[in-house]
């Protein structure tokens, strides 16, 4: 993404913001968008964070028994998944699925002349396109977030249980005792600027497509990759900001 997308994709969250607060959103458009972008993505989520429960607590169990401390899997894969793993590959999966299609999606209006035939009715793309994809992404993806923590952790579970051959009770106890509010509050308020940065970069991508069809499929292509990149990007300087508290 060049710096002139940066300032452009600025820009668009300006509008959105103003667009936001300037009248009521029309909340039965949202929860449609919430459905669609939401709702449909929680099979992804679930299987993402259910291999990756388990594959980390078989991963953990083999390196920790070198030092006779299987006992700390559940620890492990908890604070993992809820500090990092659950929230970014959440965003990574669902944003690769929700960010193609909503910059397939306004890209296509936009090739079409939709979009001007929206100004040309006095109406603001803004408010009508982009304001109820980035509410309904940044509702949604803190909820699938939470989900997935709760998800991976019992796939964790399983491999405990059935590999390591712990009690399900311990597993859990050790859990609830390594997490703790700040950590809980850490992940899901990654998933707050994932959300925004996914939404905004997918619609930004869209509303600057040209080209016809050719011009669509490279915004789609550059959507999931510099949202994948912000994504990853930004995990680093967010887990930075959110240990200094």
């Amino acid at each position: 993404m060049t710096l002139g997308h940066v300032g452009s994709t600025a820009l668009l969250f300006t509008r959105t913001v103003r667009q936001t607060f300037r009248r009521k959103p029309e909340w039965s458009v949202v929860l449609d968008e919430m459905h669609h972008l939401g709702v449909r993505s929680m099979a992804i989520a679930t299987v993402t964070a259910l291999f990756t429960g388990m594959v980390l607590a078989l991963q953990t169990s083999y390196s920790l028994a070198a030092y006779g401390a299987k006992l700390f899997v559940g620890d492990i894969v908890a604070l993992s998944l809820v500090r990092e793993l659950g929230p970014v590959l959440t965003a990574l999966m669902v944003g690769g699925r929700v960010g193609a299609g909503i910059t397939a999606e306004i890209g296509s209006m936009k090739v079409t002349e939709q979009i001007d035939a929206i100004r040309a009715m006095a109406a603001d793309p803004v408010r009508k396109l982009v304001v109820p994809k980035v509410l309904a992404i940044v509702i949604m993806l803190p909820i699938l977030v939470i989900f997935a923590d709760v998800v991976g952790t019992m796939g964790g579970l399983i491999m405990a249980v059935t590999t390591l051959h712990q009690p399900a009770a311990f597993y859990m106890q050790h859990v609830i005792q390594a997490l703790s509010v700040h950590d809980l509050f850490s992940g899901v308020g990654k998933s707050i600027f994932f959300a925004l940065f996914i939404s905004l970069i997918a619609c930004q991508s869209g509303l600057s497509a040209e080209g016809g069809a050719d011009g669509v499929g490279r915004a789609t292509t550059q959507t999931v990759v510099t949202a994948s990149l912000a994504v990853l990007v930004s995990d680093f300087f967010l887990t930075k900001l959110f240990l200094a508290f």
